[in-house]
């Protein structure tokens, strides 16, 4: 799949998510109006937050595609991260913190007044329009893990797309919610305490906690520079070492620049008969072999350095010890020296959070 595609793809997911929680939104508000639960006003805060948190996912993906300048060499890739993990802190700050409030003082002071009827419907309602977008979310996610090779549950943990991330727990958290909602009213309505439904609003918050930390540890992780994981790591390795006048990669780095851009960087100890046209040679392989297998990786650094005394062997130098996910983007050309990439403005992509085989 090039990488247009795969773009496309995640923009239309965060649109069809976005569309269906603005609808979802009106409609549970209309129904806790109505009826008076604290959980249906939860839901329909949580549903607000959701739509708030497509419309900043939106614009992740719209700002951090914008091509490299003079001024962003690598490009704007980790700035999808900055906007990512603003809407993680808009479903913790509005979404959980309402919830949560809200349900202690239904608690405490509130009555339940209205009809169940209307909260009931909305719901049934809201779960099979959430079950849609849920539907996209785990058809691209299960997509993109078969062409990276591993499982969906390892594509969600390491993916570097945290768009595609926060739509799937964002959508999963939402059917959850509901059906907390649902059983807070049934209870509520059964035995004529409101405690459950005040319970049921602080469960949906705690939930909205729990994504919203998810969310917000990945982006900082990757706003930080998080590494490929550690299986596409050592196949990177492999690759260089396998170069007929590579002696062996003493060093090893990579980094994750963006959803869409992988950094390599290597201190590599060549054979000592190696002549200087040998060495442009070989950058030119090395690039021709990470891009042919991995469109994703967009920039390659290789430093042409001596053996570390008392190392043997061929494996490099561990520098990294937690892995962490991929993305995309085709290579430029290498040089002798530190040996570098330019990226073209156009390329193939397909998203692996762990390597292939």
């Amino acid at each position: 799949m090039s990488e247009a595609a795969v773009k496309n793809e995640s923009v239309g997911t965060v649109v069809v998510a976005g569309a269906a929680n603005l609808a979802i939104a009106v409609a549970k508000l209309v129904a806790g109006i109505l009826s008076g639960s604290a959980a249906m006003l939860s839901e329909a805060v949580h549903s607000v937050a959701d739509t708030t948190t497509e419309v900043l996912l939106y614009l992740a993906l719209r700002r951090g595609a914008r091509p490299a300048d003079v001024r962003h060499p690598f490009g704007y890739g980790k700035e999808s991260y900055v906007w990512a993990f603003l809407a993680a802190l808009f479903t913790f700050v509005a979404g959980a913190g309402f919830a949560i409030t809200h349900g202690v003082t239904t608690i405490l002071v509130h009555e339940h007044s209205g009809d169940y009827l209307i909260s009931y419907v909305v719901l049934a309602v809201s779960f099979a329009i959430e079950s849609v977008s849920l539907a996209r979310a785990v058809r691209q996610v299960r997509g993109e893990s078969r062409r990276w090779g591993t499982t969906p549950r390892r594509f969600l943990r390491l993916t570097a797309d945290t768009t595609v991330k926060a739509v799937f727990l964002e959508d999963s958290a939402a059917l959850i919610g509901l059906l907390i909602a649902g059983v807070g009213l049934g209870l509520s309505q059964w035995t004529g305490d409101e405690l459950f439904d005040g319970i049921a609003s602080i469960l949906i918050g705690l939930l909205l906690l729990v994504v919203a930390a998810i969310l917000a540890r990945s982006n900082i992780s990757l706003l930080v520079g998080r590494a490929v994981p550690e299986r596409l790591h050592r196949e990177i390795e492999r690759e260089l070492a396998g170069l007929p006048t590579v002696d062996r990669v003493d060093t090893l780095l990579t980094m994750q620049l963006g959803p869409d851009d992988i950094l390599v960087a290597a201190k590599v100890d060549f054979r000592d008969e190696a002549t200087g046209a040998d060495i442009e040679a070989a950058a030119d392989e090395a690039e021709r072999r990470l891009t042919d297998r991995y469109p994703e990786i967009g920039y390659v650094f290789l430093d042409p350095t001596p053996s570390l005394p008392g190392v043997t062997g061929r494996h490099a130098r561990r520098t990294q010890q937690e892995p962490g996910p991929v993305g995309d983007a085709p290579l430029g050309t290498a040089y002798p020296g530190p040996v570098g990439g330019t990226r073209p403005a156009d390329g193939p992509s397909d998203q692996e959070p762990d390597g292939r085989g």
